[in-house]
Order: structure tokens, then sequence, then C-alpha cells
């Protein structure tokens, strides 16, 4: 066993740890918790809620294994009408952890409350409602006509439901004349969106099962929640209505409630009652039409009979039923005079045809072939002789000129001035000098005359004044 080294110096003094207060810890946790978590959605059971009578609402959210304080206060309102909370409910929450101080402990405050699972279908359906709509299947080009006035009406809809019910009533009370075909479907379940895609199906191919061709869908089913009209956003369904020959009409839920089937549908009524009044106008409303109709065809043939009347005895008056004889000699005047006019423009339009026909071939005797190369030929021939005593002037010419150049050339010659007593004095590399300047004495010098070179020494210039 080792033995510490034995000292007579005493050990320092422990320095003493930091204190903090509760508050301070409190406080350096909220800090930590809003920084490092923030804003977090959760999922889980509503228990032990208490709304307070300020507004706020406290409960707790667990699950299985954990729980989570929650506080709703009341300036958040407009998501506490949105969705009313109470025990035992499945939420999602987006909210914030942060520390309620005077108990040291965490929250959630939270700011959206909606049911679990309803987020996840708004995103499939905001997801499918952007796919179709990039594919045209909203673009209102594509919708076809209702029909003003059907007489067969295909109803796909539960046989069980209420909103078949409140359609046959109305249908019945508005037009008893018209003829309706009920195409029985689910409307709510796993498997109901076939079940309606294939009813529309089947109705596009009503002649080949021979049944007869309805002149419009109604696609219809009472309100429920959001899990409950999930059927309608399939794409299975919007699909087949998009498919679908026959118009469409749209009526599902109630006016609140938006499904893809709406955005797909040639027609979207906000209820089935309204889809049943807008196929149709009401028998009221039609003998309105027929008896305003009936007014006005009544003033119109009046006023036609009137009007004909009037006509019918201005021509009683005319002269043509007073004095027929007359007028029968003023047409057969005017047709003789219109006979002479013609006569005359057609012996006129003759007599100018034939000088237009007189002057042309005269122009084509002028233009005969034969005559046009010979005067061709001439003028060839003529160019031919001004062309060759053009050259032979031009030589005449260019040689004259060259002669003259050439005697100018050899008066300018150096042999030429040298065989008139001229010298050239040159250096000894062939410079020309032309100046006393150019040869200080000592300077070698040739001087050319007519019959050889004389090679000498500049002894001294002379400068002439000038």
């Amino acid at each position: 066993m080792n033995e510490l080294p034995f000292s007579d110096e005493p050990s320092p003094a422990p320095r003493a740890p930091r204190v903090r207060s509760v508050t301070e810890v409190t406080q350096e946790v909220r800090e930590l918790l809003e920084s490092g978590i923030g804003i977090v959605w959760v999922e889980g059971e509503i228990s032990n809620y208490r709304k307070q009578s300020s507004g706020h609402q406290y409960f707790t959210l667990k699950d299985s294994q954990c729980q989570l304080a929650c506080v709703l206060f009341a300036r958040q309102g407009q998501w506490r009408k949105a969705v009313a909370l109470s025990d035992g409910m499945h939420v999602q929450l987006r909210g914030t952890i942060t520390v309620y101080e005077a108990r040291g402990q965490y929250q959630l405050s939270v700011q959206i409350v909606q049911p679990a699972g309803a987020g996840l279908l708004q995103a499939k359906f905001e997801a499918l409602k952007r796919k179709l709509d990039a594919e045209g299947l909203f673009d209102k080009a594509r919708k076809k006509p209702i029909p003003a006035f059907p007489t067969l009406v295909a109803l796909v809809t539960s046989p069980t439901g209420a909103a078949l019910r409140d359609m046959l009533n109305i249908l019945a009370r508005r037009a008893p004349w018209l003829r309706l075909m009920i195409s029985p479907v689910r409307v709510q379940g796993e498997g109901a969106a076939r079940e309606i895609a294939a009813a529309i199906a089947q109705l596009n191919e009503s002649p080949q099962n021979r049944l007869p061709r309805p002149d419009v869908i109604v696609l219809a089913r009472g309100g429920g929640s959001a899990e409950d009209l999930w059927q309608f956003n399939e794409e299975l369904l919007a699909r087949a209505m998009a498919a679908s020959d026959i118009p469409v009409i749209s009526a599902v839920g109630h006016e609140i409630d938006f499904t893809i089937a709406d955005f797909v549908a040639d027609l979207r009524a906000p209820t089935p009652s309204a889809a049943a009044e807008m196929i149709v106008p009401a028998v009221e409303e039609l003998l309105r039409r027929v008896s305003l109709l009936e007014t006005r065809t009544r003033r119109c043939l009046l006023v036609c009979l009137e009007r004909y009347r009037n006509r019918v005895g201005s021509l009683a008056r005319s002269a043509l039923f007073s004095e027929p004889r007359r007028r029968l000699d003023e047409a057969a005047q005017r047709i003789d005079a219109l006979g002479d006019a013609l006569s005359y423009e057609v012996r006129a339009r003759i007599e100018m045809r034939a000088q237009r026909v007189t002057h042309l071939l005269g122009a084509l005797r002028q233009h005969r072939p034969d005559q046009v190369l010979g005067l061709s030929r001439q003028r060839l021939f003529a160019l031919a002789r001004q062309l060759g005593e053009c050259a032979r002037q031009r030589l005449k010419e260019r040689r004259q000129r060259m002669g003259r150049v050439a005697e100018m050339v050899r008066l300018l010659a150096p042999e030429t001035a040298l065989a008139r007593g001229f010298s050239i004095t040159t250096l000894r590399d062939g410079t020309i000098v032309d100046s006393v300047h150019d040869t200080p004495p000592g300077t070698p010098i040739r001087t050319r005359v007519r019959d050889g070179t004389l090679d000498s020494t500049v002894s001294s210039t002379t400068r002439r004044e000038s």
C-alpha cells in the first residue's frame, strides 16, 4: 500500500458551489424546452377535461404509457369553436412545449385542435385534388350541359337513405311526368366508391343492356362526417364520373361539404333536395311560362294579321287593280325599250370584240418568229461590225499612246543625257551625288560619262550661294 507523502502545508479550502434559486432553475428549464422543442404535433386521448369560467380549458393528453398536461387559452377560441372537447376524445394537437413556472410542470400550450385522422384525410384530399386538377378533370370546358327538360333521370344512391325519399317527394310534386331509374348502391364504407363507379359505367352502357338511356345521372347522399363521405373522394369514382358520356350531378352531403366528386361533376348541388329542384322546373313555373308564351304568341298573331290586312287593302287601292290594261301596256313598252337597248349593246360588244381581234392579228404578224429572228440577226450583225470597228479603233489608240510613252522614256533615259555631254557622279556604293554636302574632302567618287567611268577623290568643295 502506497502512503501519501507527508506535508506540513495546509490543503486549499474547497470552492463553494453556485447555488441557484428554484425560479432560476425553472426558467432555465423553460428556455431549454421552448428553444429545443418548440412547436410540435401530438396525438392522444383527452382526460381530466375541465373548462374555467375565464374560458381557458385544461386537460391531460395521454396514451398507453405517458401523459402530457395541456392548456387551451381563451385567445385560441377560433380553434375551440371548431372542435368541442370532451373526455375520451382522440385528437391531434398543435402547440408549443412550455413550463408552468408556478408548479414547475411542463405542458403543451395548444394552438390547433383537430380530430385524430382528420389531418391525414385532408392531406390525401388535397393531394388527389391537385393531381386531378392538373390532369384537367375540373376544367369547365369539359363539363357537359344539363338538359333543361330531361325525360329520364337516374338516381345513384342508397335505396334506404333519407336522400332518396326527399328527392322522390320533390320530383313527384314538381314533375309528375318525369321517369326515374334508381340504381341502388352503398354510399358509405369500404368498397362503396367501386359500386358507385360501376353503376355510372352501367348506366352509360344502358342501350347494350336493353335499358333506356337516362338524360342525366344524380349521385346523391345525405350529410355525414368526413369519414362517412370519404368514398366520394376516391380517385376511382372521380375518373368514372369524368368518363361518363351522360351529365352527372353531384348532390353529396350538406352545402358546406365538398368532395372530389363535386369538383369532377358537371354540376354540383348543395344537397340532394336542391338537386331535385335543379333537375326540372316546377309545374307551376312551367304553366306560368306556357301562359306567358301563349299571350306573346296571340299578340304577335294579332299584329301580323293587322299588318297583312293593311297591306291587302293598300294593294286593292293601288293602280295595279284599278287600271290593269294601262299597266300591261306600260310593261310592254318597257320590254320593247329594254329589247332595243339589249340589241344595241350586243352589236356594240360584237364590234368592239372584232376590232380587238383585228388589232391582235396585226400584232401577231409583227411578232412572227421568222420576222423577229430576221430583225434580231440584222441587229446582231450590226453590233458585230460596231464591236470590230471599236476594237480596231481602241487598238490603234493604244499603239499611238505606247509610241508616245516609249519616246518619252527614251528622251528621259540616262544614256540620252550622257550622249548629250552630261555626266553622273555617284559614291562608291552607287548613291547619286546631288549636293556638295554629300562629298566632303577625301570622299572617293565615281563619275560616269558617255563612254566610261572615272574614279577620283574629292579634294575640296565649293558651295554655290543661292
